[in-house]
């Protein structure tokens, strides 16, 4: 986000934080604003009318009051009419950050329960099952599938098998993935459980499994580094054929042999 969208985006998270502080429930919370965010995004005239910089806050916290005050709780309404009376750079931006207070909710909820840490596992788990299947892929991400049907697979595939939270969010990057690739989706929806827990993730790739020493290791220079906890999501690739590729953010380290080989390539030809 840039300019006046960062300030409003602080204003909508403090908005919810008081909000579940207050003993707001979480679950009821995130599927409130979920459905919300489903009206937005599905109506380009209120989400112009909503994000219009050029009207004033109390006029769009009013609208937003009159179309889903008494069709959702008083703490749903209270949220989206904070929501909607900061002022935001871009349209794409309020949509954005409601998605983000919904899943926040669903993750607070997660963590009350002490599920958390299960949560954001198995988002990681099923993304990288998904990745690898192409078929799973095409089907989960196709826009010629219907929401219902992938919904459906995704209980197939999780019912039982995960947390009760873990499942309605895959179900919600499925069913409404607002014009971005699934596996983007699933990084937004694992970089805020991150977020929730203070911490950041690397993702590891590596040859083979890394021993619960080398992990620790790893985890500790990372820490240091950092000066926060750090959550490790190690993914297995012969191709890197030994080595490890580490990844927080933006910032990557590339050890593996594959690189190495890559670099002495690039020197002997002069590519």
């Amino acid at each position: 986000m840039r300019g006046s969208s960062r300030g409003a985006a602080r204003t909508s998270q403090e908005a919810l934080d008081t909000a579940l502080r207050g003993g707001a429930d979480a679950s009821t919370l995130a599927e409130e604003l979920f459905a919300v965010t489903g009206v937005v995004e599905g109506t380009a005239s209120l989400r112009r009318a909503l994000a219009d910089p050029s009207r004033e806050s109390a006029d769009k916290a009013g609208l937003a009051r009159s179309l889903f005050g008494g069709k959702v709780g008083e703490a749903t309404t209270g949220l989206v009419e904070t929501v909607a009376g900061q002022r935001w750079a871009a349209e794409r931006d309020l949509g954005d950050t409601l998605e983000s207070l919904a899943v926040q909710s669903l993750l607070a909820g997660a963590e009350s329960g002490g599920r958390i840490d299960r949560v954001e596992d198995e988002l990681f788990r099923f993304e990288r099952i998904v990745a690898a299947d192409p078929g799973l892929r095409d089907t989960l991400s196709s826009r010629n599938t219907d929401a219902a049907g992938k919904a459906g697979l995704v209980h197939t595939l999780l019912d039982g098998k995960a947390a009760a939270e873990t499942v309605r969010l895959v179900e919600q990057a499925v069913r409404v993935p607002r014009g971005r690739r699934l596996d983007r989706v699933m990084e937004s929806y694992l970089h805020l459980a991150a977020q929730r827990r203070d911490e950041l993730t690397a993702l590891v790739t590596a040859a083979g499994d890394l021993t619960e020493q080398q992990q620790a290791r790893l985890r500790s220079a990372l820490e240091t580094h950092y000066g926060k906890p750090v959550a490790l999501q190690v993914v297995r690739d012969p191709a890197v054929m030994g080595g490890i590729r580490v990844q927080v953010g933006d910032e990557v380290v590339d050890g593996t042999v594959l690189r190495r080989l890559d670099e002495a390539r690039r020197h002997v030809t002069g590519g």
